[in-house]
């Protein structure tokens, strides 16, 4: 039976309990850490960015945004949009010191808190007494005692939540319902949804869906034989902003890997061996302080025309030996000889004998030990 038209069925029963979920984010985190070191900078445009001639935009104050730049938009071009744009190199240590801070005051009045990296958490408040004026006592105290603001969307799931939080950047505070948001965003494009990236937004486009309103209209049938019944129904579900998905206070680390950009490519084997030696060497210190040890081992390799190649052995034994480790990247590397300058080198380790659980809040996302050097 066709359900086009109608929206899917409710997910949680009558029943149940009114969920409340928070989407906290704070506002431009970077700059904003800055701006605190750096007052005299309030007003003016400034972008966070590496030094090198590949160097991406890793944020941007919102005076600098307001000329198109963006996140991870090239450094060169950013100063072409914004030539009086202030630069400043990223400090991830001064990052992290106040994302403990923010995310501790955070921890010690919420008890349902789940971090997505050091600027953004989801919160369960379900059954708390009058959430609405928690979030905002809990906002104000952040600002307090740290500086920083933070925009907070409300809603009935982390999806209604985390669109939410961006609707009205900074200092946000929307709560909406499902049903009302899905109405609000009917005219928004499919890609304003946490789930749907610039490729599956394209396939829709091509369906002739070109917005959330036309989404929910589509049939569900239709969408099942375009890309699968499980992605088919989750795309009608997420136009609907259906979410079951629960806010979960500890993580199962499924990878670690360590990865690096070059500033300029690199073809000489013996360098690109040296390189994958630290970065395994580098990857085992964290694996080791975790106590973690894995049996899948894998390198990235992304060439200068951007082509990006994987390559995955399973070992025998779990290990965080970086001697193991480093031996199998070397010999995977070897075995695929790059044909061409290599833009990026990675290595990876997965499999882990036994669950690595690491605390929601304030965690970095899985797959990621250092950030790439740009």
């Amino acid at each position: 039976m066709s359900t086009e038209g109608s929206p899917p069925p409710d997910v949680d029963p009558a029943s149940a309990p009114k969920r409340v979920v928070a989407h906290l984010d704070c506002d431009a985190f970077y700059a904003s850490v800055e701006l605190l070191r750096r007052p005299e900078l309030r007003g003016k445009p400034l972008i966070v960015a590496g030094s090198g001639p590949r160097a991406v935009v890793t944020t941007a104050s919102y005076e600098a945004r307001r000329y198109g730049v963006g996140s991870a938009m090239p450094a060169s071009r950013a100063l072409r949009l914004c030539p009086h744009a202030i630069v400043l190199p990223p400090d991830f240590a001064a990052y992290q010191a106040t994302s403990r801070a923010v995310w501790g005051i955070v921890g010690a009045r919420l008890d349902c808190v789940q971090g997505m990296g050091l600027d953004e958490a989801y919160a369960d408040l379900t059954g708390v007494e009058k959430p609405l004026r928690v979030l905002r006592e809990l906002v104000a105290a952040v600002r307090e005692q740290t500086g920083i603001s933070l925009s907070v969307g409300v809603g009935p799931n982390r999806l209604v939540a985390k669109v939410c939080s961006d609707l009205d950047k900074p200092q946000g505070f929307v709560a909406m319902g499902r049903e009302t948001a899905a109405e609000h965003f009917a005219g928004e494009s499919p890609s304003r949804l946490p789930g749907i990236g610039p490729k599956t937004a394209e396939r829709l486009r091509a369906m002739g869906i070109e917005t959330i309103g036309a989404l929910q209209r589509f049939p569900e049938e239709q969408l099942v034989a375009r890309f699968g019944e499980r992605h088919g129904r989750d795309l009608r579900r997420r136009a609907w902003f259906e979410d079951d998905s629960p806010v979960s206070t500890e993580r199962v680390l499924k990878s670690r890997s360590n990865e690096r950009t070059f500033d300029q490519d690199v073809s000489a084997p013996e360098e690109l061996e040296a390189i994958m030696s630290r970065l395994a060497h580098g990857l085992c210190e964290g694996l080791a302080r975790r106590g973690a040890r894995g049996r899948t081992i894998g390198i990235k390799v992304r060439l200068d025309d951007w082509t990006t190649v994987t390559r995955v052995r399973t070992i025998e034994a779990p290990t965080n030996e970086a001697d193991v480790v480093a031996r199998v990247a070397l010999e995977l590397l070897r075995a695929y000889a790059p044909p061409r300058p290599v833009r990026l080198l990675g290595v990876r380790v997965a499999g882990f004998a036994e669950p690595v659980r690491e605390p929601a809040l304030g965690a970095p996302p899985d797959d990621q030990m250092a950030l790439p050097l740009a």
